[in-house]
């Protein structure tokens, strides 16, 4: 998928530092959304894994019964990473300013984005290079909702369909050498009034992606 400089522009120009460099100690999903999130990775993430959890902040909605090898976190504000107890360590990074990730080769078992492709002005070298930082065959799960910052979402997320927003990631992943393995396109419930009824919630969408590339 080819992105025209429209596609990548988006409202709010300003350095993305100045829009992120305020903590922001609030969760931006709802519980519903969390809890499907963390069942998801329940049932791929081991304890022997090495995880980069990509565009990350205070909290990484890990499993709480596992004890990872590593998780590695990234992110756009240090004070929300210094505070998120599941990370054993992390940098701060645009990724719409630099790709280049300081991670080794093949080191990675499993990628995690959630709630930021929407923001990546340049997803295509983005996805290249998790092609490289992640093992052969490994996986990247990328899982979002249709809540944004919208002044800081470029035109293709802020203007597409849900449809058409998982139709992008996952043409962005297979023209950079991602194969799909499964698409999540799901509603959620939050529970009210002490469990007694239930509400639709946030819409829990999910790609999840085996690196099909030869890692260089």
């Amino acid at each position: 998928m080819k992105l025209s400089i429209k596609d990548r522009e988006k409202l709010d120009f300003a350095d993305d530092q100045i829009f992120y460099q305020q903590p922001r100690y609030v969760h931006h999903l709802s519980a519903s959304f969390r809890t499907r999130l963390t069942n998801l990775y329940s049932k791929y993430l081991f304890s022997h894994h090495i995880i980069l959890d990509l565009m990350s902040s205070w909290v990484s909605h890990l499993p709480s019964n596992i004890k990872f090898k590593e998780v590695i976190g990234h992110g756009m504000n240090e004070a929300e990473l210094s505070s998120n107890e599941r990370l054993d360590k992390f940098w701060v990074q645009n990724l719409n300013k630099t790709q280049n990730m300081p991670i080794e080769d093949s080191f990675i078992d499993v990628g995690l984005i959630v709630a930021g492709w929407q923001y990546l002005q340049y997803p295509e070298k983005v996805s290249l290079e998790l092609s490289r930082v992640i093992k052969s065959d490994s996986l990247l799960i990328i899982s979002f909702t249709n809540r944004a910052f919208w002044t800081k979402a470029p035109n293709i997320w802020t203007y597409s369909s849900e449809e058409k927003r998982i139709e992008y990631v996952t043409s962005v992943l297979t023209c950079n050498g991602w194969r799909i393995e499964k698409i999540l396109n799901e509603k959620t419930q939050d529970k009210k009034l002490f469990g007694l009824y239930s509400s639709e919630s946030d819409p829990f969408f999910s790609v999840i992606a085996r690196n099909n590339k030869s890692n260089y």
